[in-house]
């Protein structure tokens, strides 16, 4: 098992049981760029998207299947929010699974921002995430998208 805090993400690989760990982080920099292309090549075609199901009234709960389907939740969030930044702050990869522990900075359409934590579930097959799933706190999110 490996742990690693980040700040700042580092890039280099520094051998093969830093791969995962690096395939993670190239996700998390797409992310921040609002690079969704760089985000999908590190994804499986059939990736599994997973958002709490306390979150299908905004949109955004439930799996989503495949790049259409990563591709479908990430244009839905503008319509639901202000802005999100992803903050990962902790990465546990043990095999083909990495979980990250972060905060997000979350702002609403109406401007409040508030930083909710979450957890990130990544399995990985073959050099590619077939499956992410975001463990949080619905009931606190919601609060703040009707904020």
């Amino acid at each position: 098992m490996t742990i690693m805090n980040t700040h700042p993400v580092p890039v280099a690989s520094a051998g093969p049981a830093d791969e995962p760990l690096t395939l993670i982080r190239r996700a998390y920099r797409a992310f921040h760029e609002r690079d969704v292309a760089a985000l999908l090549d590190t994804l499986d075609p059939q990736v599994e998207w997973v958002h709490p199901d306390g979150m299908a009234a905004y949109g955004l709960g439930g799996t989503k299947h495949g790049h259409a389907g990563v591709r479908e939740f990430l244009s839905r969030v503008p319509s639901v929010l202000g802005g999100m930044r992803l903050e990962p702050q902790e990465f546990v990869a043990d095999g083909d699974r990495v979980v990250v522990f972060g905060v997000r900075q979350v702002t609403s359409v109406r401007g409040t921002t508030q930083t909710l934590p979450f957890i990130h579930s990544w399995t990985l097959r073959d050099g590619v995430a077939v499956r992410m799933e975001d463990i949080f706190d619905t009931v606190v999110f919601q609060r703040l998208i009707e904020s």
